[in-house]
Parts: structure tokens; sequence; C-alpha cells
């Protein structure tokens, strides 16, 4: 016996460390999310033993297909990674990718919340019962036998709940893919810009779509009536705040003939996101990561969108200005790219009288902006996708992209400056592809309306 549980342990630890050199070679930048998913896996099992003890059945068949069904995410997720080492996941189907990934993760998520709630349970349960026996006095047998059947009715109506509630995540996750992903949210903000002399640019046309992430469009024709939301706004301006892709340039391709539709009076303008640069990918070579890069470039050049990488352009009314400034990615985090530089971005730049900075992360705000550029009206970002998730009814306004991000949808005054940050929820997805609550983001803003 005991000879099998040490081939049982080095068993589970050579696939651990199987699967951290694995998640190494293949998704390199996912390696510090590792030990979660060793956490995620242990749940996974707990609550799996509660799940056995409900299969009341003698047929090993039976038996055998709902623990393959069980564990059916977590062998299609290693079969992924194994797959990936032989034929990069960006050359599979496109359609068939987005949902393997959504549906792995959308049964993941719904085993994960009825486990944490079972080891709630049980953690509150054994720390009452260390109460009783320390306050209370010793309970007569018949009532001890009473309080254990009363206590086993109550552990098997909780576990019950646990799984009918993990059945209904797995649900309200599906729906989330395969419905509110593309649900467009047309939301409309004004904006002020205290620096225009006259009416020259009051009612003013901005229409802000950010993290596109094509790389987890199922389909085209989703994208399309998205510009076609974009273009009915009637827009003098579009600008887009970085993240086209997740990984490589080549996901944007079959989106070309869409995109060269976004059209507006005074230009498309766009910047980088921290998914632009490659970063995700382990590339054979830094001079392939580049021409990934430089693809990007004339993607842009291609579609008719004018990419401001530390740049900025005037648009000039009636003797007014209005300078548009592009940085490239900053963030507070320094897991992301730092190279956004607002100072060689406003070079030659003028007096203007309205600044408005593109700048994909919101973190640039507080621990920049607000600081050392207090001459910039108003921030256009994006990059938090309100995390996909979320509750936003009159009153409530919550996700946990707020633990996070102190700005992380919608739009943030400084009270001190009066500068604005407005934080596009984004019109794609990443990772689940899916929303929740937060729907995708196609917004209006209106100059000094």
């Amino acid at each position: 016996m005991k000879s099998k549980k040490w081939i049982i342990f080095l068993s589970v630890t050579l696939l651990l460390l199987g699967g951290m050199i694995l998640t190494w070679f293949v998704y390199p930048k996912s390696l510090v999310r590792y030990p979660f998913f060793i956490v995620l896996l242990l749940l996974d099992f707990y609550l799996w033993t509660i799940v056995r003890k409900r299969i009341f059945t003698y047929n090993k068949v039976l038996k055998a297909a709902i623990a393959l069904f069980y564990w059916s995410p977590l062998i299609a997720l290693s079969g992924v990674m194994l797959a990936n080492v032989f034929t990069p996941q960006q050359e599979w189907n496109q359609l068939f990718r987005t949902y393997l990934f959504g549906v792995i993760f959308s049964i993941f998520v719904g085993k994960l919340i009825p486990a944490i709630f079972m080891l709630t349970y049980e953690l509150l349960s054994f720390i009452w019962r260390i109460v009783k026996t320390i306050f209370s006095k010793k309970l007569l047998a018949e009532e001890a036998e009473k309080a254990e059947r009363s206590k086993l009715t109550r552990r098997k109506f909780v576990g019950n709940m646990a799984l009918v509630s993990g059945g209904v995540i797995i649900g309200t996750m599906f729906t989330g893919m395969f419905k509110w992903v593309h649900q467009f949210n047309i939301l409309t903000q004004s904006i002020i810009i205290k620096g225009l002399r006259s009416d020259a640019f009051r009612g003013y046309r901005i229409a802000q779509i950010s993290d596109m992430h094509l790389g987890s469009w199922a389909d085209t024709d989703s994208l399309q009536r998205a510009v076609d939301d974009v273009m009915s706004l009637n827009p003098d301006m579009i600008v887009f705040t970085g993240d086209l892709v997740n990984y490589r340039t080549e996901e944007a391709m079959r989106f070309k003939e869409i995109l060269q539709q976004l059209k507006a009076k005074d230009g498309v303008f766009a910047i980088l996101g921290n998914h632009d640069y490659g970063d995700y990918v382990n590339w054979p070579s830094r001079k392939e990561k580049q021409e990934n890069l430089t693809a990007l470039y004339n993607f842009y050049n291609d579609i008719g969108w004018k990419l401001l990488r530390n740049e900025h352009v005037i648009i000039e009314k009636d003797s007014e200005k209005l300078a548009l400034i592009g940085v490239e990615n900053w963030s507070q985090n320094n897991r992301f790219p730092r190279y956004g530089d607002i100072i060689k971005a406003s070079k030659g730049i003028g007096n203007a009288d309205g600044k408005i900075l593109l700048s994909h992360d919101p973190s640039h705000w507080n621990a920049i902006v607000t600081e050392k550029h207090r001459d910039i009206d108003v921030m256009l970002a994006g990059h938090t996708h309100g995390f996909q998730f979320g509750i936003e009814i009159p009153g409530i306004k919550w996700s946990p992209a707020q633990y996070l991000y102190e700005q992380w949808a919608g739009m943030y005054v400084n009270t001190v400056t009066e500068q604005q940050l407005y934080v596009n929820r984004g019109i794609g997805s990443i990772g689940y592809p899916g929303r929740i609550g937060i729907m995708p983001e196609i917004t209006l803003l209106i100059v000094n309306a």
C-alpha cells in the first residue's frame, strides 16, 4: 500500500513539473500563473471526491464515462499544450480554437465556484465543532447521534446545491460566449476641453473603440456589425486605443477588408497595446519578433489608419487647434511594456488649445499624466475590458477589475487638476471568449457637449 502511495505521489509530482516546463515553453508569459493552476487542480480533485460519492451506479462503463467527462477539461488543456508544441495554436482553425478554449475555461470556472463553496462550508463546520467542543456541555449519546445525522443531511444538501450552482455557472458562461460577447453597447459621453476659446470644436464627435483582440473572433460577421455601428455614429474622428491582436499580426489579416471600411472626416488613429508587441509568443529569434511587429505597422498602413507611436497630430478648425497625442504602451505594472513617452510624442506640438492623449493602459493616468502633464485635458484608454465580467446597473458598478485598477471602466475626473480619463470596456475578448455583465463597448465622445 505504501509503495502505491509513493507511485501516485511521484506521478503527480512529475506531471506538475512537466506541466510547468510545458507552460514555460508554450506560454512563457503565463508561467507566473502556474501556482494558481496547481491550486485550481487541487480544488478540482476535492470537488471530484464529492461528485464521486453521488454516482449511484454499479455500471463500471457509466462510472468511467462520468469520470472522463468530469476530467475532460484538464485532459483537453493538456492535449492543447502538447499539440501546441508541434503545431502553434495560431495555425489552428479559428472557430475551433476560440470555442475550445472557451468551453475549457467555462467548465473550469463552473467547477471552481462549487469547490470553493464546499471547502468554505467544511471549514466553517470544522470551526463550529471546535467551538461547541470547547464551550458546550458534553452531549448525551443520543443527542450526539442525532447531531451527526443532521450534519450529514446538511452536508448532502449543501453539496447538491453546490453542484447545481456549478451547472448554472457553466450555463451562464456559455451564454456569455455565444450571445453576449458580441452584444455591442453604444455609450455616449461628453468630454470637456478647457482651452477651447470658441465653438469651433463644440459638438465634435470622436468614436472610440479598443481591445479588438482579433485572434479571439470566431467569425467576421460580428466585426462587420461593430464597424457598421461605429459608422452609424457619423464621427468626425475615430480612435482605437490598442490591442488589435492577441499574439501575432497574422490574426488580423482576415479582417483587413472590414477594418478598411472605418472612415472619418479627420481620420482614423490608433496606438499599440501590450498584446500588439508579440511579447506573449516564444519567438525563435528577435528577428522574427521584429518582423511580426513590422507586419503590424504595414497592416495599419494598408487599412488607412494612422498609427501614433509617441507622436501627435493637430486638428485645426477656425484657427483653433486640437492636439491628438498617441503614445506606445506604458503601464504602472512592470509586467507590461513601458515604451510610452509623452515628452517625445509632444515634441513640436506648439500652442495647442486642447490636448487629448491616447494611452492604452489607464494606470498611466495616475502615475504620470496627472502628476507631470497637467496640460492634457482628456486621456482615452482601454486595456481592462472591465474584466469581461461584473455588474453594471443603476446604483451598482462592480467588477473584479476594480481590485487591479483604480480606473477600470467609464469616466473619471481628477478633482485637483480637472483632467478627465475615459476607460473603454473593449470590443473584443481575451482568455474567456465571452462577456457577462460587462458588454463590449463602442463609445461616442462629444466635445464640450
